[in-house]
């Protein structure tokens, strides 16, 4: 089958920026919004949407920063790159659509948009699933040696700019590839072909900056975000999926089922998947199942 298809690319103009969308399945079925993560961009759900596109109506954004949506200017508190900025454009993106409430998964820092955008906009989601994070408050609270170790890029790229945009800039290629098949645990043999062209094609120096402007915002503003929200009793409404994987490092350090469940006002249900971090290509097919079980 070729590269997506049956689906619909559209760059849509949204909470004054620009942000990049692939669209279809079944377009009477229950909307569903899938976001990526760091340093992919929508391609990482081709598997999984050729298994749900007959029964969900599927929209794959690229983030803001990442892949074909624009880049926004930073500042200086990096509130631009904030997840309640990302959900901010999820959410205006699927009202242009024509959709005011949603199925909602989210993988890594999509994970993470997911998680605000939960909170912040509780009706414009039915039900949430996320994959192979923590809270990003808890994971940060919790850094050790080992965590540091392994998610080391949580604290190079935070550096303020531009010292690790030159770095990465230096052999990005090289740096991209570090990532995509060291923290998949098995190389890079799980990705599709035209998806890890995708990723190369979108790693320019703009995109760099602008994920490196994410992870600040997460080691900042976010981290504010989420404490007012705990202070003030804000939960996750909905009921909420988490899978993750069973070779990754949130397997390994933390207990995600318990972490979700003390942020979650819903039912939390979850389970580990045979994988590293990138289970929506690595376990596309137990990914997918289980999106059908829940949403469906």
């Amino acid at each position: 089958m070729a590269w997506f298809d049956g689906f619909e690319t559209k760059l849509h103009e949204v909470n004054n920026t620009r942000i990049f969308a692939r669209t279809g399945g079944r377009s009477a079925g229950p909307p569903l919004l899938l976001l990526h993560g760091f340093p992919q961009t929508h391609a990482i759900w081709h598997r999984v949407a050729l298994a749900l596109k007959d029964h969900f109506f599927l929209v794959m954004p690229d983030l803001r920063g990442y892949g074909d949506s624009a880049q926004p200017a930073d500042d200086a508190e990096h509130a631009s790159y904030s997840k309640r900025a990302m959900a901010a454009d999820m959410v205006a993106l699927m009202a242009s659509l024509g959709h005011t409430r949603f199925g909602l998964v989210g993988h890594d820092r999509g994970g993470r948009v997911a998680h605000r955008l939960a909170v912040d906009h509780p009706q414009a989601v039915s039900k949430l699933c996320l994959i192979d994070i923590a809270p990003t408050l808890d994971m940060y609270d919790a850094t050790d040696m080992r965590f540091a170790s392994a998610y080391y890029h949580w604290f190079h790229l935070i550096l303020p700019a531009p010292l690790p945009e030159r770095m990465i800039g230096g052999d990005p290629m090289l740096y991209l590839h570090a990532k995509l098949g060291g923290l998949g645990g098995k190389g890079m043999g799980y990705i599709e072909p035209e998806a890890l062209a995708e990723y190369e094609r979108c790693f320019t120096p703009a995109a760099i900056h602008a994920m490196c402007e994410d992870y600040r915002a997460s080691a900042g503003i976010d981290l504010q975000h989420d404490r007012a929200s705990r202070a003030a009793g804000e939960r996750i409404a909905c009921d909420t999926l988490v899978l993750w994987g069973s070779r990754g490092v949130v397997a390994r350090l933390f207990k995600p089922l318990e972490l979700w469940q003390a942020q979650c006002a819903g039912r939390v249900s979850g389970q580990a998947l045979e994988s590293g971090h990138f289970v929506p290509e690595e376990a596309y097919a137990e990914v997918a199942n289980a999106a059908r079980s829940a949403f469906g």
